[in-house]
């Protein structure tokens, strides 16, 4: 750990995004507290502060405690809620001292969509894709609206720290100007981002178009919880990575984009059962992904795409942040908190060759995206801060280790870290808070 944290401080890195493992710190999602998961994180936030680094820290990841799922469905059940205060409660008198930056929920949309209309996340569960995913969300926005409460009311004027929320976000740009396609993205957008970002930063509610398209499937939030929820967020955190063309509906283009689509569905789901339960879910019963009711149009044929499948559109990002500034007009502003590559390496050598194919490739992802920040926020975003995604390669959920997003490259035999070219490029990005030329870095 000091050497990771060393390694950032000598690339002037200021600020380190981490988020807290609730099972490391309390196994069983209540009761017994471990100490030695506290030592942890305290050793590491410790750490971060001595070399001049602030910990952005994250209380949610994905990682829900088994005993939970099991004891009363996890997400599905309100009890969540209080378990969630309960542990945040921990987090804020055990670490609140020295962490003045709070995130409740990483990438709410995956959690809920991935979690119950997918099944690509865990729980995997596509039982009721239809009504399942939209409880799961509306108990995780009490959660959260709960515990920015709780840091409100109990923490934040001793610790005079802030709590925000992380949501994901594909740019959905309409396929041409015709006003069904403009409105199929507006569509998308709102089923998607809006989801979440309407009821924390808008109107303490979903979205009008998610109320007319589902009916009674879409909880409804009391006046005292749409009160506590509307502003439940002192900044937006904002993970980015793609975009896509999106318009009307149109069989052709459905067919032509079927086997695609279906493709992508059997590479992320990891295994062909839970794929094609999905699929069979999607054709047999009311699905949240029928909900949104607009159709993704094939790519650019000059996009480029990384070793995800996501196409590399960098203008993606600007049009998202002007949208967000537009509708949300965030208080405290807009801080990218996930933004990345993972591209495709043969072995060690091509990942730290500054002329290899995907060192160059990375080296302008980062380049172009951020240059699109630099002219969003001359266009009137309001952008404060942004995070790579990610430090040094990691466990990527469903793909394992075989995706490598990092800065920093590690042997996973060995846990040798070496970093790639764009670390040098990041380091005076870091250094200087300004763009570095990129004939300086690409010989």
């Amino acid at each position: 750990m000091e050497e990771d944290i060393l390694m950032m401080k000598e690339m002037g890195i200021k600020s380190y995004r981490f988020s807290i493992s609730w099972p490391r710190v309390q196994p069983l999602g209540s009761g017994e507290v471990n100490q030695e998961g506290l030592e942890f994180y305290n050793r590491l936030i410790d750490t971060c502060l001595k070399n001049e680094i602030e910990p952005l820290v994250t209380l949610y990841h994905w990682d829900l405690p088994q005993a939970l799922e099991d004891a009363f469905g996890g997400f599905q059940s309100r009890e969540i809620i209080q378990a969630f205060v309960k542990y945040a409660d921990i987090c804020f008198s055990s670490f609140g001292d020295r962490v003045k930056s709070w995130i409740t929920f990483n990438e709410p949309w995956c959690i809920c969509g991935h979690g119950y209309a997918t099944g690509m996340h865990a729980p995997g569960d596509t039982s009721s894709p239809g009504i399942k995913p939209y409880i799961a969300a509306h108990n995780l926005l009490l959660a959260h609206s709960q515990m920015v409460g709780l840091y409100r009311n109990t923490y934040k004027e001793n610790q005079k720290g802030k709590i925000g929320i992380t949501l994901n976000a594909e740019w959905w740009e309409p396929v041409t100007d015709h006003p069904q396609d403009v409105e199929a993205a507006n569509r998308a957008l709102e089923f998607s981002l809006g989801w979440f970002a309407d009821p924390v930063f808008l109107s303490g509610d979903y979205p009008e178009i998610m109320r007319k398209t589902c009916g009674s499937r879409l909880p409804r939030f009391t006046e005292e919880e749409s009160k506590l929820l509307k502003g439940s967020a002192d900044f937006f955190g904002l993970n980015h990575y793609s975009t896509h063309f999106v318009g009307r509906q149109n069989l052709c283009v459905a067919l032509q984009t079927l086997p695609h689509e279906i493709g992508v569905l059997f590479w992320s789901s990891g295994s062909n059962y839970k794929a094609l339960k999905t699929i069979f879910g999607i054709i047999a019963r009311t699905n949240y992904l029928k909900d949104i009711g607009v159709l993704t149009y094939p790519n650019d044929k000059d996009w480029t795409t990384t070793d995800m499948g996501w196409a590399v559109v960098p203008w993606g990002l600007r049009k998202l942040l002007l949208y967000i500034q537009t509708r949300y007009s965030p208080e405290g502003g807009i801080f990218i908190t996930e933004n990345g590559c993972a591209m495709k390496e043969k072995d060690r050598e091509e990942a730290i060759e500054p002329k290899s194919e995907t060192a160059v490739s990375k080296l302008n992802f980062f380049n172009e995206y951020i240059t699109q920040v630099h002219m969003g926020i001359q266009e009137g975003a309001d952008v404060r801060g942004y995070f790579a995604w990610s430090f040094m390669d990691n466990f990527e959920w469903s793909m394992g280790y075989g995706k490598r997003f990092g800065l920093v490259h590690v042997d996973y035999e060995t846990q040798k870290r070496t970093p790639r070219p764009v670390a040098k490029w990041f380091s005076k990005l870091s250094r200087d808070n300004s763009i570095p030329r990129m004939e300086n870095f690409v010989q």
